[in-house]
């Protein structure tokens, strides 16, 4: 069964097969996009800004899961590991913590940075590795920009990588554009879509990056 991947804007992902999650549910309103339409089995939140919980009422249903801690966890098959880190590069001191997740879904490895504001630690690159999909801030402001994303791309070396935390068309936050960080990139698909399948046999065997279109 292919795994369904879908933005529903800004940092908010639904990855789906027989069970759905969703991480950082924005709620759309606040943030001049929709509200994400997803019923999750499991929300998984990086950290408590509005642009990425405030969300959590459109996609919980009855026995949802919500894991907004680091730690490791189990639910309904999949495999979460939450590592915590900082939404700045003065370890906290600007905007506080965040929560890099790593999750495995019919053996897939994916790796959502939420918020991170810095580039990882060798420590916390290792712990992470190997990743097959990575969902990666590139729009600076409150994240690493295009420029310090690049070096956490080297630093994972993940086979599919998905942009995030962009500008788009209604988001009323000031962050950059997409454009700049996939500049001169090779193997760079764009989707006429804010949906993706993908199943462990068609991963790409070198890096691809998918640029998913605003939902």
């Amino acid at each position: 069964m292919p795994i369904e991947i879908r933005w529903h804007g800004h940092a908010c992902f639904e990855v789906k097969n027989h069970v759905a999650l969703v991480v950082d549910p924005h709620d759309g309103t606040s943030i001049g996009l929709k509200p994400p339409s997803a019923k999750a089995d499991i929300v998984l939140i990086s950290h408590k800004h509005f642009d990425h919980a405030d969300g959590l009422p459109y996609v919980k249903k009855n026995g949802t899961v919500v894991i907004d801690k680091p730690g490791n966890y189990e639910v309904k098959g999949v495999k979460i590991v939450g590592i915590p880190t900082y939404h700045d590069e003065s370890r906290g001191a600007k905007r506080g913590s965040n929560i890099v997740y790593l999750f495995e879904i019919d053996g897939i490895r994916f790796c959502h940075l939420g918020d991170l504001g810095h580039v990882l630690s060798e420590e916390q690159a290792r712990f992470l590795r190997p990743v097959d999909v990575l969902m990666i801030p590139v729009g600076g402001t409150f994240t690493i920009d295009a420029r310090q994303a690049n070096d956490v791309i080297k630093q994972l070396s993940p086979r599919l990588v998905i942009p995030m935390h962009f500008k788009i068309p209604g988001l009323n936050l000031p962050i950059t554009s997409v454009e700049s960080f996939i500049a001169g990139k090779e193997n760079v698909e764009r989707v006429p879509s804010n949906t993706y399948r993908l199943s462990r046999e068609i991963i790409p065997a070198k890096l691809k990056i998918v640029v998913l279109s605003p939902p």
